[in-house]
């Protein structure tokens, strides 16, 4: 079953990246740019203002991704996938998810959550379900659940990331999981993906770098402290939405926020509300792979560079003739 789905998957796709689905970040314009320059674009669904808007950015990347294909046969489009939260605090879940069944995203990507009733929902159609899981508690109850792939959200990764190292997690994951695995955590160039595949993983999943993109949504200044950051300026607090995160410490400093006197944030909000998204425009994610931001570019640059990076890698480790 792994091996099918994973071909499948990567019958589409002109590197084994997952442009990571970000709150605030990620749009259609995004989303598209990045199927169409050959890995999976994906966004949250609370991106969308109103069920009304969501509903209007389905009709849009369906739209223009099929249209693609058929003007472009011959071009590699990857598939695109969204992003539904699952905990209780999503106030919009029944109806983001009805959305779902109904326009068939190809990748759907679970947080917060056991994901019965998604797997169900979207393996009626044929799609795929990965879950995002930071612990190997949370890995088995998603595999228990049927999902197609796990996305071990490993220590350094930005949002909401886990603790884990990811020879531990991979490495632990594996002695009971056959299906795909998504890593993430700190991966920011063609040499990091070849990592990830040497120690097993399937795909990754690659956010902080793709937010010093033109095409996405963020302010100007979130850019330019990416390029200007290490992984010395990323805090991991639970100040924020109530669960840890990474951000980056001057947007926090910016905001008025004393990085000694932080407190965890008793009610947790990771649906992101209004009052939490405010914070969120203001205090701004990444992941410690930061480091490795230079500088602004498309994402169809991005993805070349990785490219490159990724087969120069991937050549070196090729036995050498002996002269």
């Amino acid at each position: 079953m792994k091996e099918m789905n994973v071909k499948k998957l990567a019958e589409q796709m002109s590197l084994p990246v997952i442009v990571a689905p970000m709150f605030i970040v990620s749009r259609p314009e995004m989303v598209l740019e990045s199927c169409k320059a050959g890995v999976v674009g994906t966004f949250p669904t609370l991106n969308a203002r109103t069920v009304e808007e969501l509903e209007e950015w389905f009709q849009k990347i369906k739209g223009e991704i099929e249209e693609g294909r058929v003007a472009n046969p011959e071009r590699k489009i990857a598939p695109w996938g969204v992003n539904l939260i699952v905990h209780a605090s999503n106030g919009r879940y029944k109806s983001d998810l009805e959305l779902i069944r109904q326009y068939e995203p190809p990748v759907v990507i679970t947080s917060l959550g056991k994901p019965v009733n998604e797997v169900a929902v979207v393996h009626e159609y044929g799609g795929l379900v990965f879950s995002d899981v930071i612990t190997v508690a949370h890995a088995k109850k998603a595999a228990e659940a049927g999902v197609d792939g796990l996305i071990l959200v490993c220590n350094g990764a930005g949002g909401h990331g886990g603790t884990l190292n990811p020879f531990a997690f991979i490495a632990e994951v594996r002695q009971f999981w056959d299906g795909i695995i998504v890593l993430a955590g700190c991966l920011s160039s063609g040499r990091d993906i070849a990592a990830a595949k040497l120690l097993g993983a399937d795909f990754i999943y690659m956010g902080t770098r793709f937010i010093a993109t033109e095409e996405a949504a963020a302010k100007d200044g979130y850019k330019e402290m990416l390029v200007n950051s290490t992984a010395n300026d990323i805090i991991y607090t639970d100040a924020i939405s109530g669960v840890r995160g990474n951000y980056l410490l001057p947007s926090m400093m910016n905001a008025g926020l004393d990085p000694t006197q932080l407190k965890k944030k008793e009610k947790i909000e990771v649906a992101k509300s209004d009052s939490d998204a405010k914070a969120w425009k203001d205090i701004w994610s990444a992941g410690q792979g930061v480091g490795s931001i230079q500088d602004v570019q498309s994402v169809s640059a991005v993805v070349r560079s990785l490219k490159e990076e990724y087969e120069q890698a991937i050549d070196e480790l090729k036995p050498k003739q002996s002269i």
